[in-house]
């Protein structure tokens, strides 16, 4: 071998890594440049809304001072949520007694309550009563019914509220509406929408 081409390949033999290395960096920016995009993480849904106890035909109590029940809830099965603290129950039925012994009683398909029972959202078939209350002139109140899919019922300031169609029992008399609002304490009810009644004549005395 000459010595020019010795000198040659001596040069080249220099060479080949710089050249495998430019390759190998080469490939590495290729390969970087074409990878897929790393996959997002799912975000795991959301288990806030959570039962975190239930019961099963059951049946709750409260009572004052005196040892006067106030008021009784029975269901089917309840369920108690912590996030919102509520309390929903299945084929609910609810009395309570004011002080004054006025005796409300309440059914439904379904309800949900807040914490201390106060405000009571009733679903399917939902009936509110108040029984009939005998006395003398201007204090004897007759029974008092409604009825609708849904109903809020208020019981502490006595209330009852609907946005869906209702039907109002009074005594005889019978009236229907798109929508109510009932104030027990201050005697106002309010009908909205499509007003129909029926009002039967009172018994001769």
């Amino acid at each position: 071998m000459t010595p020019i081409l010795r000198q040659g390949r001596e040069r080249i033999t220099m060479y080949i890594p710089i050249i495998l290395m430019g390759l190998l960096a080469m490939g590495t920016w290729w390969l970087v440049r074409n990878a897929p995009a790393p996959i997002a993480p799912v975000a795991a849904p959301s288990n806030a809304h959570q039962t975190d106890y239930f019961m099963k035909v059951f049946s709750v109590k409260s009572f004052d001072a005196t040892g006067r029940m106030q008021s009784e809830v029975k269901g089917e099965m309840g369920r108690h949520f912590p996030d919102t603290d509520t309390l929903e129950i299945d084929k609910v039925h609810m009395r309570s007694v004011t002080p004054q012994g006025l005796l409300t009683v309440a059914t439904a398909d379904r309800a949900l309550s807040n914490a201390d029972g106060s405000e009571v959202q009733l679903f399917g078939n939902a009936v509110v009563t108040r029984e009939a209350v005998p006395g003398g002139a201007g204090k004897a109140q007759p029974r008092l019914e409604f009825r609708g899919e849904f109903l809020h019922a208020f019981t502490k300031t006595e209330r009852v509220r609907s946005d869906q169609p209702v039907m109002l029992i009074r005594g005889n008399d019978r009236f229907t509406a798109d929508a109510m609002e009932y104030d027990h304490l201050d005697q106002v009810l309010q009908l909205h929408g499509h007003v129909r009644g029926v009002l039967m004549p009172a018994a001769p005395r």
